[in-house]
């Protein structure tokens, strides 16, 4: 994280700081460690003998003849948090509409904890399952809202790292979720498994305290039409006097874009497929990048890695977990720095490619050899190649594509639907694994050839990436639309350079479609202003920057 923030220096011509704004993308990003760790823990959990003891129900696995919950059992322990956060997602949009980003993620994250609680106490499989519907979906409502929390109030110049941010800490959790089965998993009692499940108290508990103190989104208290508390929020974020010129020009456009979406009329659930500009299109771009992320086999290797790694008869199954954990966090870190510089079009392709040729590499290895030390050693190699190819590129970028296509008005619900898509998705992968991994009657016995398929869809993700995803890297969210309207294929949107705002639209009163704009009764024109105007700018600006005091009373800027 520090080296990712080291390579980023703030522009020239961008004024204030983008330290606080910076500091609370980062905090919020905990929101993903939440995730993580839970994915991580359960991962490990499955594998131990303490967990295997209390929870069986008389099943006997056929491979060690000890007392386990059923293949049908694990599957249904796993994915019912991917089933919690599938509803969890789809409850973001009207919590986060209706409440505010900070507001919905302080109930998610209760939601969490008693889940956790649940899970803690629970002595057979009924409350477990219970408490992880529960925590997933506490986790799908913070899926939706942390990304769309931090592309909402970051800076431009950084958004893509910051959203990035959230992969990392969904890395960073699960990383500490192996140590602590490591640690935790040669205990022959309960706490084996209670101490990994019990220690996710504290991660929420800091972010809960944390959520209490950050600022509402600008762009969301814009669309509540609470002006001058945009006005406060974005001076705290930007640190910038409530009269800078340079703040009272970004709010502006947020204002105008906002004015500019509610013209072309109410946003409901049909604007979301049926709107313009190319509200569709975003929808099946943001959602299908979601669907790959999860067909890529990201969570095979996560949720089953350990007990994968121990038929194929790898020694130190756990020790194996922790390693490919340390290199998902470790190779996070590029893809952080270079979704500015190269875009995120090329970074996903690269990506894709890179995944498919490991995908593909271990399915023949594993088919071919599977019963030689020297295969054992070449598998392991290639899913840390592929997880390094993952983290650098889909684990991160998907998240910052899919917070920043959606126009304002509809963000919510349209993030709350791709997001749902990678929950169904992954609740579809979680619980078919064991059924296509494992041997016996009516399971499929893949083994290692599983890999192929997961190979197939990273040729697919490339193709996809290719053919509809633009490239939104360095321009704002609110031009953005203009993107979309412009630009006919997603291969031409590197050359995109903006040609006007929705200040000079509204100025103007009408859109590029011909399409009339609201007045307000008591609205003057804006005039663009910078932090290099003349002083003929300054003047026009005056009378603007004396409505936000006027609108905001006694605002304490010592922040």
């Amino acid at each position: 994280m520090a080296i990712a923030m080291a390579s980023w220096h703030k522009p020239d011509n961008v004024a204030g700081s983008s330290a606080p704004a910076i500091m609370v993308g980062l905090f919020v990003a905990t929101g993903g460690l939440l995730f993580g760790y839970d994915t991580g823990t359960i991962s490990g959990i499955l594998a131990m003998k303490a967990f295997r003891k209390q929870f069986t129900t008389g099943y006997v696995d056929p491979k060690d003849m000890i007392l386990n919950i059923s293949p049908a059992q694990s599957s249904q322990v796993v994915a019912i948090l991917s089933a919690g956060t599938f509803f969890g997602a789809l409850l973001a949009a009207p919590l986060g509409d209706k409440l505010g980003r900070r507001t919905s993620l302080i109930i998610a994250v209760a939601i969490f904890a008693f889940g956790v609680l649940l899970q803690t106490i629970a002595m057979a499989l009924p409350t477990l399952v219970s408490g992880r519907f529960f925590a997933g979906l506490g986790v799908g409502v913070i899926s939706v809202l942390v990304p769309l929390y931090q592309s909402e109030m970051a800076p431009k110049w950084i958004r893509g790292t910051l959203v990035c941010a959230y992969q990392l800490a969904i890395t960073f959790g699960l990383l500490l979720a192996a140590m602590v089965n490591i640690i935790t998993e040669g205990m022959s009692t309960a706490n084996a498994f209670r101490i990994p499940l019990a220690l996710q108290f504290v991660w929420a508990g800091v972010l809960l305290l944390g959520l209490m103190l950050l600022p509402e989104t600008p762009r969301y208290l814009i669309k509540r039409n609470r002006h001058g508390a945009a006005a406060s929020s974005l001076s705290r974020l930007r640190r910038l006097d409530i009269t800078h010129p340079a703040l009272i020009e970004e709010l502006a456009e947020i204002e105008a874009n906002h004015e500019y979406e509610l013209s072309l009329g109410a946003s409901s659930y049909r604007d979301v497929f049926l709107g313009t500009p190319h509200l569709g299109r975003r929808l099946l771009t943001g959602s299908g990048l979601q669907m790959l992320q999860q067909l890529s086999g990201c969570n095979f290797i996560f949720y089953y890695g350990t007990t994968f790694f121990t038929n194929i008869g790898i020694q130190s199954p756990f020790v194996i977990a922790l390693i490919t954990n340390v290199v998902n966090v470790v190779s996070t870190v590029p893809g952080m720095i270079l979704v500015e510089s190269i875009g995120r079009r090329r970074i996903l392709m690269i990506g894709a490619a890179g995944m498919a040729v490991c995908q593909f590499v271990v399915g023949s290895v594993g088919t071919i050899n599977p019963e030689l030390t020297s295969t054992n050693i070449v598998l392991i190699v290639f899913v840390c190649l592929y997880i390094f190819f993952f983290a650098a590129s889909w684990g991160p970028v998907v998240w910052v594509v899919t917070s920043e296509i959606y126009p304002l008005k509809v963000r919510a619900k349209s993030m709350s639907i791709s997001v749902a898509s990678n929950w169904i998705l992954n609740f579809a992968i979680a619980y078919g694994t064991p059924y296509l991994v494992n041997s016996g009657p009516s399971y499929a016995n893949l083994q290692a050839k599983i890999f192929f398929l997961w190979g197939f869809f990273c040729v697919v993700s490339f193709i996809f990436v290719w053919a509809m995803v633009y490239e939104t890297s360095k321009i704002s969210l609110e031009q953005i639309d203009e993107l979309y309207e412009r630009v006919d294929r997603a291969w031409h949107s590197k050359s995109f350079q903006p040609s006007w705002s929705f200040q000079e639209m509204r100025d103007e009163g009408a859109s590029s479609s011909g399409i009339q704009l609201t007045e307000h009764d008591n609205d003057l024109a804006r005039q663009r202003t910078g932090t290099s105007s003349s002083q003929t700018d300054s003047a026009a600006s005056i009378s603007e920057e004396d409505k936000i005091i006027a609108q905001l009373g006694h605002v304490d800027l010592s922040y």
